[in-house]
Parts: C-alpha cells; structure tokens; sequence
C-alpha cells in the first residue's frame, strides 16, 4: 500500500488534504470551507493553536475575511493553507523564543504546547 511508504511529512501533508475536505463537504460548495465549515475548523482543528480565537465569532470571521483573497466569502484550498502556513510560521518562532539560533540552536515549545 502506497500509504506506507509515505515519510512523515508527507503523510502530514495528506492530513492537511483530509481536514479541509472533512469540513469543505459538509455543505453547499464542495471544495471550499464557508463561513460555518471554517469556523467548526477552528473550532475543532485549531483549539490549541488558536486557543483565544476559538471562542470569538467575530475574530474567526475576521480571519477568514483576511484569508478570503477572492472576497467570494468562502476558502478556497489555496486560501486556507495561507492559514496552514501562518500558523507553522508561528508555532515555529514561539518553540525560538529563548532559545539560541545557529547552528546548534534548540527549540521549545510550539503554539499547540
């Protein structure tokens, strides 16, 4: 089976595929995330990255207003892992908080920690 052959990182991508077409089906457009779909995302998804922002509408309706490049109030894929994207570029610099860059550097803890 080809899925056993898969590093971690590529598996890892899959499950970005899978998350988005898990909510992206459950209504209307069917390769996009409306408003509702986005924000169970979140919701469910993203708790621990995105652990104040899950609890306000308002805020989560302004992130996906930031993603919405197109303004056609749904994520298109390509819009959503602008976010995927955002949110590894974060994690990434809070496990550097305090810990040396170079060569040898360390991390600490990430977004979700």
């Amino acid at each position: 089976k080809m899925a056993d052959q898969l590093s971690q990182l590529e598996r890892d991508i899959e499950t970005i595929i899978n998350v988005f077409h898990q909510y992206s089906v459950r209504l209307e457009h069917r390769d996009a995330l409306n408003q509702k779909e986005f924000k169970q995302l979140v919701q469910k998804e993203l708790a621990n990255f995105l652990k104040r922002e899950k609890k306000n509408d308002a805020v989560i309706n302004d992130i996906m207003e930031d993603l919405d490049t197109n303004e056609d109030k749904e994520l298109s894929f390509e819009e959503y892992i602008v976010l995927v994207a955002k949110l590894t570029e974060a994690s990434h610099e809070k496990m550097h908080e305090g810990h040396p860059r170079g060569h040898r550097h360390s991390h600490g803890e990430g977004l979700g920690e």
